[in-house]
C-alpha cells in the first residue's frame, strides 16, 4: 500500500469514475485500475461495486475514511516541512456553505491568505452545513465553517446574525412590525438547506410546533423565489440574504428574536497543519472586531484564537 495509491482510491470515490479520476490526477485509466486492484488484492476485499458510475462498497466506504485520515496526515508532514521553508508549498482543503460563508466570510480570508502564500493549493467544496460538518469528521477537509453550537469540533467563532421571517410583500403577516413561528405555522413554509436548516428545526422543535414544509431548497436563491412568486414562507439568516434589490419579499424580525453563531471548525487542533493554522488566523485577524462584539455575553470560546 502506497499513499499513491489511497490517493487515487480517494479520487475515484469522489469522482465516481475511473475516466474522471485518471483526468483529475493527469494519469492513465489502466493506472488508476492498476492501482485499485492492488488495493483490493492486498486488503481481500471489494473497495468498489464496478459499473458505469462505480460506488464504494460498505468497507470500501470505511477504509476511504481511514485512506482519507492517512493522506492529511502525510499533507500535514508535507505543510510541516514547507513551514520551515516558509510556507511555499502545500494544499490546503475548506469546506464552505451558503452564501453567509461563501460569498461573504470566505472572499476576504482568501483574498489575503493568497497574497501571503501564493504556493498553497486551496479547493473549495461547498454543502449544506450538516454535510461540511461530514467531510470534517471523514477528513475530506482540512477546515470548514459551521454553524454553533458544535460539539464534535474544535471551533473559532467569526460572527453572529439573525434569523428574519421572509414573507411575500401581498402576505397578511407582511404589515407586522414582527412574527412569531406560530404565526409562520399558518402558511406554506420552504425550508433552506443552505446553513441553517438545524437552526430552524429546532426552533420549531423547541416550541412545540410544525411547519407546514412544502418545499426544501439546496439554494437560497431558490427559497427567495418561492417567497417572491407567493408560494410560501420562510426563515433565513439575516447575513445570507443578497442586497435588497426587490419589492417582491419582505423580512420580519422573528418574537423572540432568534440568533445565528458561524465558526471556523477543525477536527482537532493538535494536528492541524500549517496551511489551516494561517488559515485561521488570517480570518480570525480579519473578523476579530465582529467576533468580540458577538461574543459578548456568550460562553467562553470552545478555543482561544490566541493558540492559533
Amino acid at each position: 500500500m502506497t499513499l499513491t495509491q489511497l490517493e487515487i482510491f480517494s479520487a475515484v470515490a469522489a469522482c465516481r469514475g475511473f475516466t474522471a479520476a485518471a483526468l483529475q490526477l493527469g494519469i492513465s485509466q489502466s493506472g488508476v485500475s492498476h492501482a485499485i486492484e492492488a488495493l483490493e488484492q492486498e486488503f481481500g476485499v471489494s473497495l468498489l461495486r464496478r459499473g458505469k458510475n462505480p460506488e464504494l462498497t460498505h468497507v470500501g466506504a470505511r477504509l476511504l475514511r481511514q485512506a482519507q485520515a492517512m493522506l492529511g496526515l502525510a499533507e500535514s508532514m508535507r505543510q510541516e516541512a514547507s513551514a520551515a521553508r516558509g510556507m511555499k508549498r502545500g494544499t490546503l482543503r475548506i469546506g464552505s456553505f451558503g452564501p453567509t460563508a461563501s460569498l461573504r466570510l470566505l472572499p476576504p480570508v482568501l483574498e489575503k491568505y493568497r497574497a501571503a502564500f501564493p504556493g498553497i493549493e486551496i479547493h473549495v467544496d461547498e454543502g449544506p452545513d450538516n454535510e461540511v460538518a461530514q467531510w470534517l469528521a471523514d477528513c475530506r477537509v482540512d477546515v470548514g465553517f459551521v454553524t454553533l453550537p458544535n460539539e464534535r469540533f474544535d471551533t473559532f467563532f467569526l460572527m453572529q446574525d439573525q434569523l428574519v421571517a421572509l414573507l411575500p410583500t401581498a402576505h397578511p403577516l407582511a404589515g407586522k412590525r414582527s412574527v412569531t413561528l406560530a404565526d409562520l405555522c399558518a402558511s406554506p413554509f420552504a425550508m433552506t438547506r443552505a446553513g441553517s436548516e438545524d437552526i430552524i428545526a429546532r426552533l420549531f422543535h423547541a416550541a412545540g410546533l410544525q411547519p407546514d414544509i412544502h418545499c426544501r431548497s439546496l439554494q437560497l436563491v431558490s427559497t427567495i423565489a418561492a417567497v417572491a412568486r407567493g408560494d410560501a414562507v420562510s426563515i433565513v439568516a439575516e447575513s445570507a440574504l443578497p442586497p435588497e434589490t426587490t419589492q417582491a419579499y419582505v423580512k420580519k424580525p422573528l418574537r423572540p428574536a432568534a440568533l445565528r453563531a458561524v465558526a471556523l471548525a477543525v477536527p482537532d487542533t493538535a494536528r492541524m497543519s500549517p496551511a489551516t493554522r494561517e488559515f485561521i488566523r488570517i480570518a480570525m485577524q480579519i473578523f476579530a472586531p465582529q467576533a468580540a462584539a458577538g461574543a459578548k455575553g456568550r460562553e467562553k470560546l470552545p478555543i482561544d484564537p490566541q493558540q492559533v
